[in-house]
């Protein structure tokens, strides 16, 4: 195999068999690399891939004095990391999500019917503006705009009166079952 530094300066110059052999070269190691991070070989395998797509895209910002090596591995490591971060988030959110579905699940048509009765209750004790964007919004399906525009109000003041209402719900609810 020619020099490493050779291969890298073709690369650099737009070399297509010359990016082959470089990514040839670096293919296993690469997704031991990567695989010893995530456990989890497809992924590995197109993490190298992304980042030779980005190596290819930028080419011409290639320097070959440097380190291609670390370069490189420094890539996967940090595509590694986020991959975990992103595993990570979903996980929380999928657990989130199931605890959620749990609650509902256990609670009763009555609890429910409850809540609903709150929520008419609480929606009395809103201010009459407030209320009538709520209802617009809510129960007519009237976007912001077409609520601003029949009210002749800003759209901004809308979705701050929309956001104000349904906190102010939320809470009474929330206050109402706890006790």
């Amino acid at each position: 195999m020619e020099a490493l530094d050779h291969i890298i300066l073709k690369v650099a110059e737009g070399d297509c068999s010359a990016f082959t052999k470089l990514y040839n070269y670096y293919k296993e190691p690469g997704i031991r690399f990567s695989m010893s991070i995530i456990k989890d070989e497809e992924e590995a395998e197109n993490m190298l891939h992304e980042v030779f797509i980005k190596i290819w895209n930028r080419r011409d910002q290639i320097n070959p004095e440097l380190n291609f090596n670390s370069y490189l591995f420094t890539c996967l490591r940090n595509m590694a990391f986020d991959h975990l971060k992103k595993m990570e988030r979903s996980q929380t959110l999928q657990q989130q999500y199931m605890k959620l579905m749990e609650e509902s699940y256990d609670a009763t048509p009555d609890t429910e019917e409850a809540k609903i009765v709150l929520l008419r209750s609480a929606m009395d004790n809103l201010p009459a503006k407030r209320k009538m964007i709520l209802k617009l919004n809510v129960e007519d399906g009237k976007s912001y705009q077409e609520i601003a525009e029949m009210m002749r109000i800003s759209k901004n003041t809308v979705k701050n009166q929309l956001v104000k209402a349904k906190q102010f719900l939320r809470g009474s609810v929330d206050l109402a079952v706890a006790l």
